[in-house]
């Protein structure tokens, strides 16, 4: 079944933001006309997504403010200004927002532009939760823009994952994923990372990828604003 709840990771401090983000939470930073945060927003309404549980922190209000308006998905704020919990910490906080059923994870500090087919279509049409604990989508070097770190999985014929360790033929996790909630069985509550889970899934062969199509756009540094508007445009002009 197609998920209709989602997590979006949108506490994050954005320190390489700076100075911007020292008056604005980095998923409020526009690229394009629109912000990070409604990027992730859009791509979920547009894949049907009922629900999003946004967690906050770190100038808190003008997120909560900014989503107030926001018909689909509904918006529901996960509190996490008394401490930042990690993308895993704060997912074990939201979990009795999100239900027993398997969600979409998107992080609010990238975003994308499909080609073809919306990814997180693509995405619940390969989820097969009798195999999968965590599918994750990824993209290739190409096909990114503001990314310097390498690639994180190698894949399998299956779509299982492995670590790539840097290998140049692996692919990059594009800050999106289908998660199914039983992982977080006997979770440790408190700031702890995603990576702990990916890794568990990984021995247990249950960590999968799915490529996606399109561009995928980061944006770590206030001189990559205008690199990730030009990779915008460019995308558009293509699916046009």
């Amino acid at each position: 079944m197609k998920p209709t709840t989602a997590m979006v990771l949108a506490a994050g401090l954005g320190k390489r933001m700076r100075p911007i983000t020292d008056t604005m939470p980095k998923p409020l930073v526009k690229i394009a006309g629109k912000t990070l945060l409604d990027w992730g927003l859009d791509s979920l309404e547009a894949a049907g997504a009922a629900k999003a549980v946004v967690n906050v922190h770190y100038l808190s209000e003008q997120i909560i403010a900014h989503v107030a308006g926001r018909k689909a998905p509904k918006v529901v704020i996960s509190d996490e200004r008394e401490a930042l919990l990690d993308s895993a910490g704060g997912i074990v906080q939201a979990l009795p927002l999100l239900g027993d059923a398997p969600f979409y994870v998107v992080n609010a500090d990238t975003f994308w532009i499909d080609s073809g087919e919306p990814s997180l279509e693509r995405l619940a049409l390969a989820w097969d939760a009798t195999r999968m604990d965590i599918l994750l989508m990824l993209t290739d070097l190409d096909s990114a823009t503001g990314h310097c770190v390498g690639t994180d999985f190698l894949v399998a014929a299956d779509g299982a994952l492995q670590r790539s360790k840097g290998d140049p033929t692996g692919l990059i996790y594009a800050g999106a994923a289908i998660i199914h909630p039983r992982i977080f069985k006997n979770a440790p509550t408190g700031s702890h990372s995603l990576n702990l889970y990916f890794d568990k899934a990984i021995a247990a062969g249950r960590l999968f990828g799915m490529k996606m199509n399109g561009s995928w756009i980061t944006v770590g540094t206030p001189d990559a604003i205008p690199v990730a508007e030009a990779a915008v445009a460019g995308a558009l002009a293509k699916a046009v």
